[in-house]
């Protein structure tokens, strides 16, 4: 079977367009990876990306997950709830075009209707404007939460770029 998938490029260029959502709550935290772990990476690709047909790194190696992780441009965050693990996201640092990717975003199902979306997408966008980078972009499409697309346009993202793909299923 055959069936179309409707991706969406979004970027955001400066801070004056973002709309923040806190988080009124003690026991989550969010930190940034200090020790690449390819394990943590991987663990949220699958189980994040499960609902969502990530698959195009599931045949990954641990190399190949150990070699993306290595990369002095990538920045893992994970949200917690206390110690227990909530949701992540990657930033690439685009140095020559000086852009910062949100690479992977998403929040493990149990925590979903809590309203960790829309914070943790904010919390992408502000980390992101510290390297001040021209712009902050990102890629979602129709496989995504059906909330995806309206959270990063609540953020203040634009859409740039639309497109329809095939796939095989």
């Amino acid at each position: 079977m055959i069936d179309k998938i409707f991706r969406k490029y979004l970027e955001i260029k400066s801070l004056d367009e973002f709309k923040e959502v806190s988080l009124n709550n003690n026991n989550y935290n969010l930190k940034l990876l200090k020790i690449n772990d390819f394990q943590l990476n991987k663990f949220f690709y699958k189980q994040v990306g499960k609902k969502y047909q990530w698959t195009d790194r599931l045949i990954w190696k641990n190399q190949n997950w150990i070699d993306y992780i290595s990369n002095k441009n990538l920045f893992t965050f994970v949200l917690k709830n206390n110690e227990d693990l909530v949701g992540f996201f990657e930033l690439i640092f685009h140095e020559g075009k000086k852009e910062i990717e949100i690479a992977y975003f998403g929040i493990l199902e149990e925590y979903f209707k809590k309203k960790l979306g829309g914070y943790l997408l904010s919390e992408a966008i502000k980390k992101s404007f510290t390297f001040h980078p021209t712009r902050v972009f990102a890629h979602t499409c129709s496989l995504d939460h059906q909330n995806a697309l309206k959270n990063y346009l609540a953020r203040g993202m634009k859409i740039y770029k639309s497109e329809i793909l095939k796939k095989s299923f």
